[in-house]
């Protein structure tokens, strides 16, 4: 077994506990009709890949692969539109640029959390998800929102779960997939799967090149559920190239 394929095992630990199954109909029919998946990747410093070694070591990145090597015959490609320290409010303001002139048929919308830190209100959080979300589903585009990182020191930021909540709520009112990477992440450190320094760097915030690996694992077991029915390989990664 190669050694990503040990940690992709790793990283599907307590997958059961913390399902991601989300409904993808654009993107099954535009695979069906097209034979192409286009997703935008938005967000802030996990999107961008602040913290991974290396670009090609972001979430991103690691996803176009993984779903290029599990979807053969289909024309994939996911764009990373991710800019460090941007706000929901930021994303909003070039959701039609960086995503819709895209013409993708799925949209990764990972934020929430500058506003958790700097408590923007959460009235207003909820405002700027709701318009953001339904610009995006009025261009017929799948979404999926990814949850906030779980963090060692999470203490730091006491209104941090009720932001978390307030991202939960706005994505259900919507029939939006919520990505459970809080969920996660807290399970994999809390059964030593991992230690915290594999998904968290020394600054307690950032992600790294283990945790970034481990969150486009997941998302690509739940598109390629969505899109073909198929099921994780729990025995097998990428294969080793000569």
């Amino acid at each position: 077994m190669t050694l990503a394929a040990a940690t992709d095992m790793r990283c599907r630990s307590g997958a059961a506990q913390q399902p991601f199954q989300p409904v993808l109909p654009a993107a099954r029919t535009a695979l069906r009709e097209t034979g192409k998946l286009t997703i935008v990747a938005i967000g802030s410093s996990t999107t961008a890949g602040s913290g991974a070694s290396a670009e090609d070591q972001s979430y991103p990145a690691i996803l176009q692969d993984e779903l290029r090597r599990r979807l053969p015959n289909a024309e994939v490609s996911v764009l990373n539109k991710g800019v460090g320290g941007q706000s929901a409010y930021d994303m909003l303001l070039r959701m039609d640029t960086d995503v819709i002139e895209e013409r993708p048929s799925v949209v990764i919308w990972q934020t929430v959390v500058n506003e958790a830190i700097s408590h923007v209100g959460e009235e207003k959080l909820a405002k700027i998800l709701r318009k953001g979300i339904q610009k995006v589903q009025a261009a017929g585009i799948d979404m999926v929102m990814m949850d906030l990182q779980w963090l060692p020191r999470a203490g730091r930021y006491p209104q941090y779960d009720a932001y978390r909540a307030v991202l939960k709520k706005t994505a259900e009112e919507h029939g939006v997939a919520l990505f459970p990477r809080y969920g996660m992440m807290r399970d994999w450190s809390r059964s030593k799967r991992f230690t915290a320094e594999e998904l968290v760097g020394m600054d307690g915030m950032q992600m790294v090149d283990a945790g970034y690996r481990c969150l486009a694992i997941r998302i690509a077991d739940g598109i390629v559920a969505a899109l073909t029915g198929a099921k994780p390989d729990l025995a097998t990664g990428p294969k080793p190239t000569n």
